[in-house]
C-alpha cells in the first residue's frame, strides 16, 4: 500500500516565508548597521587622521632650516655669523624643454662634464617637486647670471641659504668650536627632522656644541599644493624660520685675533683676563684648525693632516693642556710663606743649589744671600727649597688652590682638564705612599706632581694682581662682587714688588713694555718635560723633550687692569719664548699701533699671516702624502704655463694680427687660448678635489675666505644684543 506524502498547508508556507524574511532582514540590518557604524567612525572619530592624510597628499611641506644665532664680542662685533650661500636647482615638474635648459645652464655655469652627466641622469629619473641640485656655493656673479634669466628658463630655481662663517678663521677655532652635519646617532637620540634636512648643521665642538640648543632656532616651512602624482599646482603660505639666540661674549675680537697671529709658528696658548671683573678677554690656542673648513664638510686628506700634526691643532691647549707650571708658581708660594709667618727680609744663602741628604739639587745660578723679593725676581730655586723643607708643602698647597690652580671653573666648553695640586693626603690616596721632602721641594718650584692648565695660570695672575678671588666668565653681564683673597695687602705688596723686579732687573727684563705710562709685572717659568742631566737640561735636542716656556703677568703695575698667561710648548724657557709674546699682547691693549707694527715685521719673517702659512703647509703636506695631488698640481702648473705662453704670443703679435693675418687665423688663436685656459681650470679643480677628497660641498680655502672687513652678506643686520645673564640656563643648553 502506497504511503501518502506530507501535506504543507498555506499557513505553514506563510510562516516559513515570514521567518526567512525576518532572518534576511535582520542580516541586512546588521550589515547596514556595521557599515553605518564604520562610516561614522571614519567620518567622526577618525576625521582628523584622514583629513591630515588627505592634506598631506595634496600639500607638499618643505622645511626651512633656521638661521643659527650669532656669536659676538663685547662690542657687538661678530665672531661667528651666517654668510649667504647661493645655489641653483631644477624643479622637474616645471621643466618644459630639458635639453635646452641643460644647454643654457652649461653656458652660464662652469659645470664639469662629470657633473653635467650626473645632472642629466638625475633629471631623467626625477619625478614631482623634488629638486635636482645643479650647483652649490656659487659666487654672486654666477648666481645673478642665472637669476636674471630664470623667467626664460622654466624649471630653474635659483635660491640662497646660509652657512656658518668665522671672520677670524683659525684665530677663534678653539674658542668657538665648529659646526657639522648631524650623525645618525644624533638623529636617533633627538628625532628632529631638522637633523636630516640637507645642509643643516649642528654644533660639534666648543661653544657651538654646548650652546647648540640655544643658537639653533626654530625651523620655518613652505606649503605647496600638488596633484596626486606630485605635480606642482601652486605655492601656498610660507612660515619664516625663527633665528637662534645671539650670544654676547666678554671676548675682545681685536685682541683675540692679535694674540692668535702673534703666536706665529709656535705651539701654545694665550689667556688674557680683566682684573677688575673677571672678564675673559682672549683665549687662544695655536696652532688651530680653521672652523670654516668644517662648515661645508672637511675632506678626508685635510682631516688626516690635522690628526697627524705633531703640534696637535685639534687640542684646545688653554683648557685641555696640562703643564708643570715651573717658576710661575713662586709668587703663590711666597704668599703662602708670608701667611705662615716667614719674614720676607730673611735670607737664604744660594751657593748654586740645595743639599738634601746626600743629594745636591742645583739652582739656576749662584745668588748668594737672597731674600724673598729677590728670590722671586731672580727665580732662585734654593730659597724656595729651603722654605719648603722648613714648612712642608701641605702649608703651601692651600694657597695655590685659593689662587685658582687645580680648580674647576664653570665654563661653556664640553671638555676641560683641571690638573692637580698635590699634598700628602692626595699622594697617600692615589699611590699609597707617604709624602716626602723631595716632593715638597719639587712642588714648590712647580715640578713633580703639580700640573695646571694655562687658563688656571691666568686666573692665578689675575687674583694676585687684584687681591680678590675673581671668578672668570665669558658671557657678557655676569660679573659679580667677589671676596678678597686671604692675604693681607702688605703681603700682596711684597709679592707685587718681587714680580715688578722680575721685569726691571730679573729674568724678564728684556720683555718690559715699551710704554711711558704702563709697565708690566710678571714671572717667568721653565718646566721640564722629563728629567735630563747635563748642562743642556732640556734646552736642546729633539723638540718633544725640550722644556716648556711659561710666563704670567699683569699691567699696569700700579693699578692692575689686565692679567695674562702665555705657555709655549717646548719653548726652552719663559723669558726666551713666552714673555715676548705677552709683551706684545699687552702692548696691543695700550697702544694698538705699536703692537701692529711689531706684528707686521714678525709676520714678514714668518712667511705671511695665519691663512697664508696654513695654506702653504696644507699644500706641502698634500703634495708629499698624496701622489695624485702632486700629479694634479704639476698638471695645473703646466696648463697654466701653457695658457700664459699662449697669452704672451697673442700679445706680442698684435701688430701682425691687425695688418697681415686673416680672420680665420685670429679665430684659431682665440680657440687655442680658450682651450689652454679651460685645461688650466680643470687641472686646478682636479688638484683641489684630489687634495680634499670626497665631501658634501666644496670647502673654501683660507686664502679665499673674506676678512672681517669684506665678509659676505650676513643673514641679518648686526644685532642689538641684550645682556645675557646665563645662556647655559636657557632651554637646550648643556653645561
Amino acid at each position: 500500500m502506497k504511503s501518502k506524502g506530507r501535506i504543507v498547508t498555506e499557513g505553514q508556507q506563510s510562516l516559513t516565508f515570514s521567518r526567512r524574511s525576518f532572518v534576511l532582514s535582520a542580516a541586512q540590518l546588521g550589515v547596514g548597521g556595521l557599515l553605518a557604524a564604520r562610516m561614522g567612525w571614519l567620518s567622526v572619530a577618525q576625521n582628523e587622521k584622514y583629513a591630515l592624510l588627505s592634506e598631506s597628499n595634496r600639500i607638499n611641506l618643505t622645511i626651512i632650516p633656521p638661521r643659527r644665532g650669532w656669536i659676538v664680542d663685547r662690542a657687538g662685533r661678530p665672531l661667528a655669523l651666517n654668510r649667504t650661500t647661493y645655489r641653483v636647482d631644477i624643479i622637474p615638474d616645471r621643466v618644459i624643454n630639458k635639453a635646452k635648459l641643460l644647454e643654457d645652464l652649461q653656458k652660464l655655469l662652469p659645470i664639469e662634464a662629470i657633473e653635467f652627466d650626473r645632472i642629466r641622469e638625475e633629471l631623467e629619473e626625477a619625478r614631482g617637486f623634488k629638486p635636482v641640485v645643479v650647483a652649490e656655493n656659487l659666487d654672486w656673479n654666477q648666481f645673478a647670471a642665472v637669476s636674471v634669466r630664470a623667467a626664460s628658463m622654466p624649471g630653474i630655481n635659483p635660491s640662497q641659504s646660509y652657512a656658518r662663517f668665522y671672520p677670524e678663521g683659525a684665530g677663534v677655532g678653539h674658542l668657538l668650536g665648529y659646526v657639522g652635519a648631524a650623525t645618525a646617532e644624533e638623529y636617533e637620540d633627538q628625532r628632529d627632522p631638522l637633523l636630516v634636512t640637507p645642509g643643516f648643521k649642528v654644533g660639534k665642538a666648543g661653544m657651538e656644541k654646548s650652546l647648540d640648543g640655544v643658537m639653533r632656532g626654530k625651523a620655518g616651512g613652505k606649503r605647496t599644493e600638488v596633484t596626486a602624482s606630485g605635480k606642482l599646482v601652486r605655492d601656498l603660505a610660507t612660515k619664516p624660520d625663527d633665528p637662534g639666540q645671539t650670544i654676547k661674549l666678554t671676548v675682545d675680537a681685536g685682541l683675540q685675533a692679535y694674540a692668535a697671529r702673534r703666536m706665529g709658528n709656535e705651539s701654545g696658548s694665550v689667556v688674557v683676563i680683566d682684573c677688575t671683573n673677571g672678564d675673559i678677554l682672549a683665549m687662544v690656542s695655536m696652532p688651530c684648525f680653521d672652523p670654516n673648513s668644517f662648515s661645508d664638510g672637511i675632506g678626508r686628506q685635510e682631516w688626516k693632516m690635522l690628526q697627524e700634526d705633531e703640534y696637535i691643532p685639534m687640542l684646545n691647549k688653554v683648557l685641555q693642556g696640562l703643564y708643570p707650571p715651573g717658576s710661575t708658581v713662586k709668587p703663590a708660594a711666597a704668599l703662602a710663606l708670608l701667611k705662615a709667618g716667614v719674614d720676607p727680609e730673611q735670607t737664604v744663602y744660594c751657593g748654586g743649589g740645595y743639599r738634601l741628604g746626600n743629594r745636591f739639587i742645583r739652582c739656576l745660578g749662584r745668588h748668594g744671600a737672597i731674600s724673598m723679593r729677590n728670590a722671586i725676581a731672580r727665580s732662585c730655586n734654593t730659597y724656595f727649597y729651603a722654605m719648603a723643607h722648613r714648612l712642608g708643602y701641605d702649608r703651601i698647597a692651600p694657597m695655590a688652590t685659593e689662587l685658582g690652580l687645580g680648580v674647576k671653573f664653570d665654563l661653556p666648553f664640553p671638555s676641560q682638564r683641571y690638573g692637580t695640586v698635590p699634598n700628602s693626603a692626595w699622594k697617600k690616596k692615589k699611590y699609597g705612599q707617604d709624602w716626602s721632602v723631595a716632593d715638597s721641594l719639587n712642588a714648590t718650584i712647580g715640578q713633580g706632581y703639580l700640573s695646571v692648565s694655562p687658563f688656571q695660570l691666568a686666573i692665578m695672575a689675575a687674583r694676585i694682581a687684584s687681591g680678590r678671588q675673581l671668578v672668570p666668565h665669558i658671557f657678557a653681564g655676569q660679573s659679580r662682587p667677589v671676596p678678597a683673597v686671604s692675604v693681607s695687602p702688605e703681603h700682596l705688596a711684597i709679592v707685587h714688588e718681587g714680580m715688578n723686579r722680575v721685569m726691571t732687573e730679573g729674568t724678564g727684563r728684556r720683555s718690559q713694555l715699551n710704554l711711558p705710562d704702563a709697565k708690566m709685572a710678571g714671572k717667568t717659568g721653565t718646566a721640564q718635560v722629563r728629567a735630563i742631566k747635563g748642562k743642556n737640561r732640556g734646552q736642546s735636542g729633539v723638540r718633544k723633550f725640550r722644556d716648556h716656556g711659561l710666563f704670567v703677568c699683569y699691567a699696569p703695575t700700579e693699578n692692575p687692569r689686565y692679567a695674562a698667561a702665555v705657555v709655549i710648548d717646548h719653548g726652552l724657557g719663559g723669558a726666551r719664548a713666552a714673555a715676548p709674546v705677552a709683551k706684545d699682547v699687552l702692548t696691543y691693549l695700550f697702544d694698538p699701533e705699536q703692537a701692529m707694527a711689531t706684528l707686521s715685521s714678525l709676520e714678514s719673517g714668518w712667511g705671511g699671516n695665519i691663512h697664508q702659512r696654513m695654506k702653504r703647509k696644507r699644500d706641502a703636506w698634500m703634495a708629499s702624502h698624496d701622489p695624485a695631488t702632486a700629479a694634479a698640481q704639476k698638471a695645473a702648473e703646466e696648463a697654466a704655463n701653457a695658457a700664459n705662453a699662449a697669452d704672451g704670443n697673442s700679445t706680442t703679435n698684435v701688430a701682425d694680427d691687425d695688418e697681415t693675418r686673416g680672420t680665420e687665423d685670429r679665430i684659431e688663436e682665440a680657440k687655442a687660448k680658450a682651450d689652454a685656459e679651460r685645461k688650466a681650470k680643470e687641472a686646478a679643480e682636479a688638484a683641489r678635489k684630489a687634495a680634499n677628497g670626497p665631501k658634501s660641498n666644496p670647502v673654501a680655502q683660507p686664502s679665499q675666505l673674506p676678512s672681517a672687513a669684506t665678509a659676505p652678506p650676513p643673514d641679518i643686520p648686526p644685532p642689538t644684543v641684550p645682556e645675557i645673564a646665563d645662556p647655559l640656563s636657557l632651554p637646550g643648553a648643556t653645561p
